[in-house]
C-alpha cells in the first residue's frame, strides 16, 4: 500500500492457461469478477509441460518470465497446478486452484471447488454452486427467443438421440410462439443433426459454426433455455445469465457427480426437468441469477495482499 495515498497498486493476476477453453473461461470469470470489484491487471501464460514445471520448481525460476510479480496466480485443471506452484515459489503470490486439483490441497493457498467434487469448505477452500463462468446476467432477453444447447455421450449420463429428439419436438409443438435456436457441442453424435427433422419455428447451428462469442450472445438474448444434462456447465451459465432453465431427460450414471448436481439444482427449483415441464406446462422462474464468480472474488479480496 501506498503510503501517501493510501491506495493500493493494481492487483495483479496470472492466469495458467492449459489451453482448454471450458478451463480458462473458468480462470477469465473469476479475474473479470476480481477486476470489476478492484483495479486489476490480468496476464495469461501457458501451463509448462510437467518435466519443466518441477524443475522450475527446484530452481525457483520460471523460463522467459516478463511478467510483472503477481498477487494471485489462477489455475483450472491438472495440466495447470504444477506450474501454479512453480510460479508462486518462484514469484510470490496466492496460488488459487479451481476444481479439485490432483495434487493435495494443503499445497496450494485457495481453492475453490465445485460442490459436485464433494470436498467440505474450510478457511481456505471456497465451494461454489458449479463451475465458475464469464457469463453475467442479461436485461436483454426476449420473451420469445429461446436455445437448446445439446451435449452428447458422457459417462454422467446415457446418451439417446431419439430421445432427445423427441423432447425437442415436444417443446416445439407446445410452444409455437417461440422461435429456438440449437446448437451442438463436439461431443454431439455426428449423425444428431441429420435425424433432426425441420420446423418452422427452428434455426440450427452446429457448434462449428459458432465463434467464441456466439454463445454468450445467445444466452444473453434467451429467456428460456435448454440443456442436455451431461452438459453441466452450460446448466450453470444458462442460471448465471438469467433464463429460466429446463433439462433434458437422459438415464442418468448412479455414481455420477454431475447427475447429483443435477439432482441438487432439480430439488432446489432453480431448474426444471422435462417431465416436470410435461406435467405443468412451466418453468421455474430464474429470479436470483447465480453470480459465483463475483461471490468468489468478493471471499478472494477479504484476504490481505501478500506483496
Amino acid at each position: 500500500m501506498s503510503e501517501s495515498t493510501g491506495v493500493h497498486p493494481p492487483l495483479v493476476i496470472w492466469i495458467v492457461s492449459d489451453g482448454k477453453p471450458g478451463h480458462v473461461n473458468q480462470s477469465l470469470g473469476l479475474a473479470e469478477a476480481l477486476a470489476r470489484a478492484t483495479p486489476t491487471e490480468i496476464h495469461t501464460r501457458p501451463a509448462l509441460p510437467a518435466w519443466r514445471a518441477w524443475l522450475s520448481l527446484l530452481l525457483k525460476r520460471l523460463p522467459d518470465n516478463t511478467l510483472p510479480k503477481p498477487d494471485l496466480i489462477i489455475g483450472a485443471g491438472h495440466a495447470t497446478h504444477m506450474t501454479l506452484l512453480a510460479a508462486r515459489h518462484a514469484h510470490g503470490g496466492r496460488a488459487v486452484v479451481l476444481m479439485k486439483p490432483s495434487l493435495p490441497r494443503r499445497g496450494f493457498d485457495l481453492c475453490i471447488l465445485p460442490q459436485h467434487d464433494g470436498v467440505a469448505a474450510d478457511a481456505h477452500t471456497l465451494v461454489s454452486e458449479g463451475a465458475l463462468n464469464r457469463i453475467r446476467p442479461s436485461m436483454t432477453r426476449d420473451s420469445n427467443h429461446g436455445l437448446f444447447l445439446i451435449g452428447g455421450t458422457s459417462p454422467h449420463f446415457e446418451w439417446d438421440s431419439d430421445a432427445v429428439q423427441v423432447q425437442i419436438k415436444s417443446i416445439l409443438a407446445r410452444t409455437p410462439e417461440t422461435h429456438w435456436t440449437l446448437t451442438t457441442s463436439r461431443r454431439t453424435p455426428a449423425d444428431f443433426l441429420a435425424l433432426l427433422p425441420q420446423h418452422s419455428n427452428l434455426s440450427v447451428v452446429p457448434h462449428t459454426a459458432t465463434s467464441p462469442g456466439w454463445l454468450p450472445e445467445q444466452l444473453a438474448q434467451s429467456s428460456t433455455v435448454w440443456v442436455t444434462p451431461d452438459s453441466a456447465s452450460m446448466v450453470f451459465e444458462a442460471l448465471s445469465a438469467g433464463a429460466e432453465v429446463g433439462v433434458f431427460d437422459l438415464p442418468v450414471n448412479p455414481r455420477s457427480r454431475v447427475g447429483r448436481a443435477i439432482a441438487h439444482l432439480a430439488d432446489a427449483q432453480r431448474i426444471t426437468r422435462f417431465a416436470n415441464w410435461c406435467a405443468h406446462g412451466t418453468l421455474h422462474p430464474n429470479t436470483h441469477p447465480l453470480a459465483e464468480a463475483d461471490r468468489c472474488a468478493d471471499w478472494i479480496l477479504k484476504w490481505p495482499r501478500t506483496r
